[in-house]
Protein backbone atom coordinates (compact mmCIF):
# COMPACT_ATOMS: atom_id res chain seq x y z
CA UNK A 1 0.00 0.00 0.00
CA UNK A 2 1.39 3.39 -0.96
CA UNK A 3 1.84 6.14 1.65
CA UNK A 4 -0.84 8.58 0.49
CA UNK A 5 0.31 11.42 2.79
CA UNK A 6 3.35 12.34 4.88
CA UNK A 7 3.46 11.15 8.48
CA UNK A 8 1.68 13.49 10.92
CA UNK A 9 3.77 16.52 11.79
CA UNK A 10 6.21 16.09 8.90
CA UNK A 11 7.85 19.30 7.69
CA UNK A 12 10.29 19.49 4.79
CA UNK A 13 13.71 21.03 5.43
CA UNK A 14 13.77 24.81 5.33
CA UNK A 15 15.44 26.25 2.24
CA UNK A 16 18.51 28.43 2.51
CA UNK A 17 17.81 32.10 1.90
CA UNK A 18 19.15 33.47 -1.38
CA UNK A 19 19.53 37.10 -2.51
CA UNK A 20 17.18 38.56 -5.11
CA UNK A 21 19.88 39.16 -7.71
CA UNK A 22 18.81 37.12 -10.73
CA UNK A 23 16.87 38.21 -13.85
CA UNK A 24 14.74 35.07 -13.41
CA UNK A 25 13.77 33.33 -10.20
CA UNK A 26 11.14 30.67 -9.47
CA UNK A 27 9.75 29.41 -6.19
CA UNK A 28 7.48 26.39 -5.80
CA UNK A 29 5.35 26.27 -2.65
CA UNK A 30 4.00 22.73 -2.99
CA UNK A 31 1.24 21.38 -5.25
CA UNK A 32 0.92 23.85 -8.18
CA UNK A 33 1.54 27.14 -6.38
CA UNK A 34 4.49 29.02 -7.88
CA UNK A 35 6.02 32.46 -8.04
CA UNK A 36 8.01 33.71 -11.01
CA UNK A 37 10.15 36.85 -10.82
CA UNK A 38 11.09 37.90 -14.35
CA UNK A 39 11.21 41.06 -16.46
CA UNK A 40 10.77 43.20 -13.37
CA UNK A 41 7.42 41.56 -12.56
CA UNK A 42 6.37 39.17 -9.81
CA UNK A 43 3.89 36.61 -11.13
CA UNK A 44 2.03 34.08 -9.00
CA UNK A 45 0.66 30.92 -10.60
CA UNK A 46 -2.30 29.10 -9.01
CA UNK A 47 -1.54 30.38 -5.50
CA UNK A 48 -3.37 28.50 -2.75
CA UNK A 49 -2.53 29.58 0.78
CA UNK A 50 -5.61 28.15 2.54
CA UNK A 51 -5.52 25.12 4.82
CA UNK A 52 -7.99 23.11 2.72
CA UNK A 53 -8.92 22.89 -0.96
CA UNK A 54 -12.66 22.75 -0.52
CA UNK A 55 -15.78 24.94 -0.56
CA UNK A 56 -15.77 24.50 3.23
CA UNK A 57 -13.11 25.28 5.83
CA UNK A 58 -13.99 22.26 8.00
CA UNK A 59 -13.84 19.40 5.50
CA UNK A 60 -11.92 18.47 2.37
CA UNK A 61 -8.28 17.78 1.47
CA UNK A 62 -5.92 19.46 3.93
CA UNK A 63 -2.46 20.66 2.97
CA UNK A 64 0.49 18.54 4.07
CA UNK A 65 2.57 21.42 5.39
CA UNK A 66 2.50 25.24 5.33
CA UNK A 67 3.56 26.89 2.05
CA UNK A 68 6.37 28.75 3.80
CA UNK A 69 7.24 32.39 3.29
CA UNK A 70 4.87 33.67 0.62
CA UNK A 71 5.18 36.93 -1.36
CA UNK A 72 3.48 40.00 0.10
CA UNK A 73 0.29 40.84 -1.77
CA UNK A 74 1.58 44.36 -2.45
CA UNK A 75 4.62 42.93 -4.27
CA UNK A 76 2.61 40.79 -6.72
CA UNK A 77 1.92 42.17 -10.20
CA UNK A 78 0.06 39.30 -11.88
CA UNK A 79 -1.81 36.22 -10.73
CA UNK A 80 -2.37 33.45 -13.28
CA UNK A 81 -5.20 31.01 -12.55
CA UNK A 82 -5.32 27.93 -14.78
CA UNK A 83 -8.87 26.78 -13.92
CA UNK A 84 -11.49 26.95 -11.21
CA UNK A 85 -10.93 23.72 -9.26
CA UNK A 86 -10.41 24.42 -5.56
CA UNK A 87 -6.77 23.33 -5.55
CA UNK A 88 -5.99 26.06 -8.11
CA UNK A 89 -8.51 28.85 -7.51
CA UNK A 90 -8.57 29.70 -3.81
CA UNK A 91 -11.06 32.44 -3.04
CA UNK A 92 -9.39 33.87 0.04
CA UNK A 93 -5.97 33.95 -1.58
CA UNK A 94 -7.17 35.62 -4.78
CA UNK A 95 -9.25 38.18 -2.90
CA UNK A 96 -6.23 39.25 -0.84
CA UNK A 97 -3.96 39.46 -3.86
CA UNK A 98 -6.46 41.49 -5.91
CA UNK A 99 -6.98 43.83 -2.95
CA UNK A 100 -3.21 44.30 -2.87
CA UNK A 101 -3.24 45.53 -6.47
CA UNK A 102 -2.51 42.39 -8.48
CA UNK A 103 -4.19 41.82 -11.83
CA UNK A 104 -5.69 38.33 -12.24
CA UNK A 105 -5.44 36.48 -15.58
CA UNK A 106 -7.90 33.61 -15.99
CA UNK A 107 -9.39 31.38 -18.71
CA UNK A 108 -12.78 32.27 -20.20
CA UNK A 109 -15.64 32.17 -17.72
CA UNK A 110 -13.52 32.07 -14.55
CA UNK A 111 -13.83 35.84 -14.22
CA UNK A 112 -17.49 35.34 -13.23
CA UNK A 113 -16.37 33.79 -9.93
CA UNK A 114 -14.07 36.73 -9.22
CA UNK A 115 -16.75 39.31 -9.99
CA UNK A 116 -19.20 37.55 -7.66
CA UNK A 117 -16.56 37.80 -4.94
CA UNK A 118 -16.35 41.57 -5.41
CA UNK A 119 -13.13 41.78 -7.41
CA UNK A 120 -13.32 44.75 -9.76
CA UNK A 121 -13.63 44.05 -13.45
CA UNK A 122 -10.56 46.16 -14.22
CA UNK A 123 -8.48 43.71 -12.12
CA UNK A 124 -9.48 40.74 -14.30
CA UNK A 125 -8.31 39.57 -17.73
CA UNK A 126 -9.99 36.56 -19.35
CA UNK A 127 -8.26 34.65 -22.13
CA UNK A 128 -9.31 31.98 -24.62
CA UNK A 129 -6.69 29.47 -25.76
CA UNK A 130 -3.91 31.20 -27.75
CA UNK A 131 -5.06 34.66 -26.67
CA UNK A 132 -2.40 37.02 -25.36
CA UNK A 133 -2.25 39.52 -22.52
CA UNK A 134 0.64 41.97 -22.63
CA UNK A 135 1.66 43.33 -19.27
CA UNK A 136 4.52 45.83 -18.98
CA UNK A 137 7.61 43.64 -19.30
CA UNK A 138 5.77 40.32 -19.74
CA UNK A 139 3.65 38.58 -22.38
CA UNK A 140 1.18 35.94 -21.19
CA UNK A 141 -0.40 33.46 -23.62
CA UNK A 142 -3.14 31.02 -22.57
CA UNK A 143 -2.34 27.58 -23.96
CA UNK A 144 -4.62 24.59 -24.61
CA UNK A 145 -5.00 21.88 -21.99
CA UNK A 146 -7.04 18.71 -21.59
CA UNK A 147 -8.84 18.75 -18.28
CA UNK A 148 -12.16 19.99 -16.87
CA UNK A 149 -13.64 22.59 -14.54
CA UNK A 150 -16.21 23.08 -11.84
CA UNK A 151 -16.87 24.08 -8.25
CA UNK A 152 -19.94 24.48 -6.06
CA UNK A 153 -21.32 27.43 -7.99
CA UNK A 154 -24.01 28.42 -10.51
CA UNK A 155 -21.19 28.41 -13.07
CA UNK A 156 -20.12 24.79 -12.55
CA UNK A 157 -18.76 23.20 -15.74
CA UNK A 158 -19.19 26.45 -17.68
CA UNK A 159 -15.59 27.66 -17.49
CA UNK A 160 -12.43 26.99 -19.48
CA UNK A 161 -9.07 25.59 -18.30
CA UNK A 162 -5.64 26.36 -19.70
CA UNK A 163 -1.91 26.46 -19.29
CA UNK A 164 0.18 29.61 -19.66
CA UNK A 165 3.29 30.60 -21.59
CA UNK A 166 5.27 33.49 -20.13
CA UNK A 167 7.79 35.51 -22.12
CA UNK A 168 9.71 38.21 -20.26
CA UNK A 169 13.23 39.46 -19.78
CA UNK A 170 14.51 37.38 -22.69
CA UNK A 171 13.32 34.16 -21.05
CA UNK A 172 10.45 31.80 -21.91
CA UNK A 173 8.53 29.65 -19.42
CA UNK A 174 5.56 27.32 -19.74
CA UNK A 175 3.11 26.15 -17.10
CA UNK A 176 0.95 23.22 -18.18
CA UNK A 177 -1.96 23.70 -15.80
CA UNK A 178 -3.79 20.48 -15.07
CA UNK A 179 -3.86 18.41 -18.24
CA UNK A 180 -3.79 15.04 -19.83
CA UNK A 181 -1.64 14.42 -22.88
CA UNK A 182 -3.02 16.09 -26.02
CA UNK A 183 -2.16 16.92 -29.62
CA UNK A 184 -1.64 20.66 -29.07
CA UNK A 185 1.48 20.19 -26.94
CA UNK A 186 3.72 20.09 -30.01
CA UNK A 187 1.92 23.15 -31.40
CA UNK A 188 2.61 25.02 -28.15
CA UNK A 189 6.29 24.24 -28.62
CA UNK A 190 6.24 25.35 -32.26
CA UNK A 191 4.39 28.61 -31.64
CA UNK A 192 5.80 29.69 -28.30
CA UNK A 193 8.88 27.62 -27.46
CA UNK A 194 11.50 26.57 -26.89
CA UNK A 195 11.15 27.13 -23.15
CA UNK A 196 13.90 27.70 -20.62
CA UNK A 197 11.79 25.87 -18.05
CA UNK A 198 8.52 23.99 -18.10
CA UNK A 199 6.41 23.59 -14.95
CA UNK A 200 4.32 20.49 -15.59
CA UNK A 201 1.43 18.62 -13.95
CA UNK A 202 3.09 15.46 -12.58
CA UNK A 203 0.95 14.18 -9.71
CA UNK A 204 -2.61 13.38 -8.60
CA UNK A 205 -3.18 10.86 -11.40
CA UNK A 206 -5.07 7.58 -11.67
CA UNK A 207 -5.14 4.91 -14.36
CA UNK A 208 -8.95 5.10 -14.35
CA UNK A 209 -8.91 8.77 -15.44
CA UNK A 210 -5.68 9.05 -17.46
CA UNK A 211 -6.81 12.02 -19.56
CA UNK A 212 -7.14 14.48 -16.67
CA UNK A 213 -3.52 14.42 -15.49
CA UNK A 214 -0.27 13.53 -17.19
CA UNK A 215 1.49 11.50 -14.54
CA UNK A 216 5.30 11.44 -14.29
CA UNK A 217 6.23 9.63 -17.49
CA UNK A 218 3.84 11.60 -19.70
CA UNK A 219 5.07 14.81 -18.04
CA UNK A 220 8.45 13.98 -19.57
CA UNK A 221 6.77 13.44 -22.96
CA UNK A 222 4.92 16.76 -22.65
CA UNK A 223 8.17 18.54 -21.74
CA UNK A 224 9.82 17.19 -24.86
CA UNK A 225 6.80 18.02 -27.02
CA UNK A 226 6.81 21.71 -26.02
CA UNK A 227 10.61 21.87 -26.41
CA UNK A 228 11.46 22.53 -22.79
CA UNK A 229 14.94 22.58 -21.30
CA UNK A 230 14.62 22.36 -17.51
CA UNK A 231 11.59 20.59 -16.06
CA UNK A 232 10.03 21.53 -12.72
CA UNK A 233 7.37 18.98 -11.67
CA UNK A 234 4.25 20.44 -10.02
CA UNK A 235 0.86 19.23 -8.76
CA UNK A 236 2.37 17.06 -6.04
CA UNK A 237 3.46 17.38 -2.37
CA UNK A 238 0.50 19.51 -1.38
CA UNK A 239 -2.74 17.61 -1.01
CA UNK A 240 -3.99 14.05 -1.40
CA UNK A 241 -6.29 14.10 -4.43
CA UNK A 242 -5.51 10.64 -5.82
CA UNK A 243 -4.64 7.17 -4.50
CA UNK A 244 -0.90 7.10 -5.22
CA UNK A 245 1.81 7.66 -2.61
CA UNK A 246 2.63 11.29 -1.91
CA UNK A 247 6.28 10.95 -2.99
CA UNK A 248 5.51 8.71 -5.97
CA UNK A 249 5.31 11.46 -8.64
CA UNK A 250 8.78 12.70 -7.70
CA UNK A 251 10.33 9.22 -7.47
CA UNK A 252 8.92 8.23 -10.84
CA UNK A 253 9.85 11.43 -12.65
CA UNK A 254 13.42 11.21 -11.35
CA UNK A 255 13.69 7.77 -12.97
CA UNK A 256 11.99 8.89 -16.20
CA UNK A 257 14.09 12.06 -16.50
CA UNK A 258 17.28 10.08 -16.00
CA UNK A 259 16.33 7.78 -18.88
CA UNK A 260 15.69 10.74 -21.20
CA UNK A 261 18.53 12.93 -19.85
CA UNK A 262 16.11 15.73 -18.93
CA UNK A 263 17.51 18.44 -16.59
CA UNK A 264 15.18 18.21 -13.59
CA UNK A 265 14.48 20.86 -10.95
CA UNK A 266 13.25 19.50 -7.60
CA UNK A 267 13.40 22.43 -5.17
CA UNK A 268 12.43 22.40 -1.56
CA UNK A 269 9.02 24.02 -1.02
CA UNK A 270 9.70 27.75 -0.88
CA UNK A 271 13.25 27.48 -2.22
CA UNK A 272 14.24 30.29 -4.59
CA UNK A 273 15.75 28.94 -7.82
CA UNK A 274 17.78 31.53 -9.69
CA UNK A 275 18.82 31.65 -13.32
CA UNK A 276 20.95 29.99 -14.61
CA UNK A 277 19.32 26.89 -13.14
CA UNK A 278 21.30 23.89 -11.96
CA UNK A 279 19.60 20.56 -12.54
CA UNK A 280 19.30 18.28 -9.54
CA UNK A 281 17.68 14.95 -8.79
CA UNK A 282 18.54 15.07 -5.08
CA UNK A 283 15.64 14.05 -2.87
CA UNK A 284 14.53 16.23 0.04
CA UNK A 285 11.49 14.06 0.86
CA UNK A 286 11.59 11.03 3.19
CA UNK A 287 11.38 7.43 2.05
CA UNK A 288 7.81 6.27 1.53
CA UNK A 289 6.05 3.42 -0.25
CA UNK A 290 5.17 3.99 -3.89
CA UNK A 291 4.41 2.14 -7.12
CA UNK A 292 6.56 2.22 -10.21
CA UNK A 293 5.48 2.98 -13.77
CA UNK A 294 5.58 -0.75 -14.48
CA UNK A 295 3.23 -1.42 -11.55
CA UNK A 296 0.79 1.39 -12.31
CA UNK A 297 1.17 2.82 -15.85
CA UNK A 298 -0.66 6.03 -16.78
CA UNK A 299 -1.44 6.17 -20.50
CA UNK A 300 -3.61 8.85 -22.05
CA UNK A 301 -5.99 7.88 -24.83
CA UNK A 302 -4.15 10.50 -26.92
CA UNK A 303 -0.58 9.59 -26.10
CA UNK A 304 -0.12 7.59 -29.31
Amino acid sequence: VADAAPPPGYRPPRPTASPASSPLAIRWFGHSSLSVEVGGATILIDPVWSERVSPFDWIGPRRYFPPGEIPRAADVDLVLISHDHYDHLDRGTVERLAAGGALVVVPLGVGAHLRRWGIADDRIRELDWWQVYRHPGATITATPARHGAGRVSPFANQTLWSGFAIEAGGRKLWYSGDTGFHEDLAEIGRRLGPFDVSMIDTGQYDRHWPDWHLGPEQAIAAHEAVRGKHLLPVHWAGFTLAHHGWTEPAERIVAAARCRKIPLLLPLPGERLQWPFTATAETWWPEARWRSAADDPIRSTRSG
